[in-house]
């Protein structure tokens, strides 16, 4: 894979910054995106946040209420993912004018191998200057771009410089700008691998070079060789264009911590049932379901299973993560979260389900596309199923991801 140009172009704190271009006075001042965390009603966590919000040690995922402890005077908005979504897909455009080979990997990030664009638009780094000049001007937002000869040594890259910065790692100097990197850099070291790191004395990503791959694979299997090579900087993957999401998930903080199973399945249902809503929006089923928790405590897991077809059928999800459930009983304590995400996407077997066969699934697909169209017109809450009507929390909170 020797002589790629990739670059990994990652938006700035992009559902803050689309919040502070439509409302300009909130240029200069903390916007945090998440719950609303006064009067007691916000138990969410943090969406995304400027970077006036993080000089306060504000960072996503944060509990809301500690958000709203550090920084008070912040300006407090609820995500708007559809004007996000829209934002994004305005952005892929864009990026798509500089290569043929974008993939994006989230809302707003993307990789483009620019290899083959040189020609018509010069080296990486000029490429690199005209896609942040076209983001500033067409856009009004900034990014961070990283460029490379690997996807995951741009991904690192795009990191180091931001907001509005570029990051250039030279073919033949990726151990030189790995080796005083902390190992949390690399793809799948979080929390736990990097305490066992520590305990054997690696802290940067070159003390990993002190033991021999052999040592690596043998402490942690398939993840040491994983570790040992991308410490290395070697990464073979391509950048697949069109690849689009790889999992789409939508997951709901609880007013109050509850221990209710009705309401644990009724929740789950509602989620079940907005995911495969964006599953048929985007014309693609998924095998892999996955129900997310988090105990009062904020301790949170995930349990996972694969189905024998692609779906996009909301009560094929829900069953399976019923399923899934039923392992977590009895309740450990009460639950301050849950999620439900569908991953390994594909084109949905319309014929393969097998809760649904013949004339029958005809009928229910038809139902599905028309209770869409109704929702699509006049709001999401205009048409529910019965065992909803009584659960009043907030509608799921929208999130997208990729898994890498």
């Amino acid at each position: 894979m020797a002589g790629r140009s990739i670059l990994h172009v990652d938006m700035d704190a992009f559902f803050a910054s689309v919040e502070q271009r439509e409302d300009p006075r909130l240029a200069g001042r903390p916007v945090i995106v998440g719950a609303d965390p006064r009067g007691g009603r916000g138990r969410g966590v943090v969406a995304a946040c400027s970077y006036e919000a993080r000089r306060f040690g504000i960072h996503s995922a944060m509990p809301i209420s500690q958000a709203f402890r550090r920084c008070p005077q912040g300006v407090y908005l609820p995500p708007r993912g559809a004007l996000y979504q829209q934002v994004s897909r305005e952005v892929m455009q864009l990026l798509q004018r500089f290569s043929d080979l974008v993939e994006p990997i989230s809302i707003d990030e993307a990789f483009l191998d620019v290899t083959g664009s040189t020609l018509l638009f010069g080296p990486p780094r000029a490429i690199a200057e005209s896609i942040r000049e076209a983001v500033r001007t067409e856009q009004r937002l900034t990014c961070s771009i990283g460029i490379a000869p690997n996807k995951f040594l741009a991904k690192v890259a795009s990191d180091l410089n931001k907001p509005d910065g570029v990051t250039v790692v030279p073919e033949g100097a990726e151990r030189r700008f790995l080796a005083p990197l902390p190992v949390r850099c690399i793809w799948g070291v979080g929390p736990r691998t990097e305490e066992k790191l520590a305990r054997l004395g690696v802290r940067n990503i070159g003390d990993i070079w002190s033991r021999p791959r052999q040592f690596w694979c043998e402490r942690f299997g398939k993840h040491g060789l994983h570790l040992w090579n991308l410490s290395q900087g070697h990464d073979t993957r391509l950048v697949q264009p069109h690849s689009g999401f790889k999992s789409l998930s939508h997951e709901r903080t609880f007013g109050r911590d509850t221990d209710d199973l009705k309401h644990l399945e009724a929740t789950i249902l509602s989620l079940a049932e907005a995911v495969a809503k964006r599953l048929r929006n985007n014309g693609v089923g998924g095998r892999g379901v996955t129900l997310k928790w988090r105990w009062a405590d904020f301790t949170s897991l995930t349990r996972q299973t694969t189905l024998p077809h692609p779906t996009d059928d909301a009560r094929t999800i829900y069953q399976a993560c019923l399923r899934l459930l039923r392992k977590l009983l009895p309740l450990e304590q009460k639950v301050r979260l849950v999620g439900v995400a569908v991953g390994r996407l594909e084109a949905p077997d319309r014929d393969g389900q097998p809760e649904l066969f013949g004339e029958q699934a005809g009928r229910k697909r038809k139902l599905d596309e028309s209770v869409d169209a109704i929702q699509r017109k006049f709001g999401r809450g205009i048409i529910k199923k019965a065992r909803l009507l009584e659960h009043t929390d907030d509608e799921p909170r929208f999130s997208t991801f990729l898994e890498n």
